[in-house]
């Protein structure tokens, strides 16, 4: 009776206060996401992009969040449903509009297309279409910045349809082994290819699949910009005072199919629509922006802004040349 007496003296704990500002950055950036994927899936539907294309509409505070998080000079890396994190790393939406083209003016000189980006300038190592692939590379990088005590973080991203690879287990015990500096990010968007986690995982608490080798995991809301942010930092501060590696499971959701070939029959519309309506990243940022003061003039700045941005990207993407076909020969070996 005393602790619930003390309880009410003192009230609820008060959350920690918001930074409009840097919340409004967020903000911003998940919408230019957001719109940047529509527009893609609008220029697939043209014929205009080639081979595979997974968006990234409904995930956008993952990659904002986590990369809020970081400085200038950590690592990103993922796999084939990348062009977020393109954008989050800074990479110009012009570029990546027109490597989705195949156009000269692509980060990969049109030879990557949707999966196969890359940008040293701004510690993006892809975009890479194998599944799993990616974290083992990632964990390489991690090496490579112990080995060279530059406290840099390597985050590596990838899929719960992934988890269960066995170069993911292998990555594990070696960073476990050596307290590698670097975040497994699992993208839990509940479905990978066209199964339900549920079905395809022994596991359902994805964050714990690290403890065999010690990892520290934790299970973040991925449809709140915010609590990514808060999951990432305290990550991100574990492996720079060398008790890496950290294990996240950030929860999110895809509104569209796998890919833009996926049909996505395997769920009803209504479950789309809940989380829609419910659980959106962007509107949800909004909401809070909204109780903090801002005004309906800024939200509708910003959204021409990014429209401005989008378009520009597609136009230029169009206009671009294609590479010329000795461009094959390059980038292909390097002499040491």
């Amino acid at each position: 009776m005393a602790v619930a007496t003390e309880t009410r003296k003192r009230g609820k704990a008060k959350e920690p206060a918001v930074d409009r500002d840097m919340l409004f950055q967020a903000y911003k950036t998940m919408l230019l996401i957001r719109r940047f994927e529509e527009k893609a899936g609008q220029l697939y539907g043209m014929g205009l992009i080639g081979g595979f294309c997974h968006l990234y509409i409904g995930q956008e505070a993952v990659v904002v969040g986590m990369r809020m998080a970081v400085e200038d000079g950590d690592q990103i890396i993922t796999s084939y449903r990348d062009h977020g994190h393109m954008l989050a790393c800074g990479m110009e939406a012009r570029g990546v509009m027109a490597e989705l083209t195949g156009r000269a003016g692509g980060y990969s000189h049109g030879k990557g297309g949707s999966m196969h980006m890359f940008s040293r300038e701004k510690n993006f190592f892809g975009g890479h279409g194998i599944v799993g692939a990616q974290v083992s590379l990632g964990t390489g990088l991690a090496f490579s910045n112990k080995y060279r005590g530059n406290d840099r973080v390597s985050l590596t991203f990838f899929g719960e349809g992934a988890s269960n690879q066995g170069q993911v287990y292998e990555s594990f015990n070696l960073a476990a082994l050596m307290k590698l500096p670097v975040v497994y990010v699992i993208e839990n968007n509940k479905y990978g290819m066209g199964t339900s986690v549920e079905r395809a995982s022994a596991s359902h608490d994805l964050s714990k699949n690290g403890a065999p080798w010690g990892i520290t995991g934790k299970q973040v809301d991925g449809m709140d910009v915010l609590a990514v942010k808060a999951g990432a930092e305290e990550a991100v501060a574990a492996c720079r005072a060398g008790n890496g590696p950290y294990l996240l499971e950030v929860k999110t959701y895809r509104y569209r199919g796998h890919s833009m070939s996926d049909p996505a029959k395997y769920r009803t519309r209504e479950e789309v629509q809940m989380m829609r309506t419910q659980h959106d990243c962007i509107e949800s940022a909004r909401h809070k922006l909204e109780a903090l003061g801002m005004e309906e003039k800024a939200f509708k700045a910003v959204d021409d802004e990014i429209k401005a941005i989008v378009q520009d990207a597609a136009d230029f993407a169009q206009s671009s040349p294609e590479p010329e076909p000795a461009e094959l020969y390059t980038d292909v070996i390097r002499e040491g």
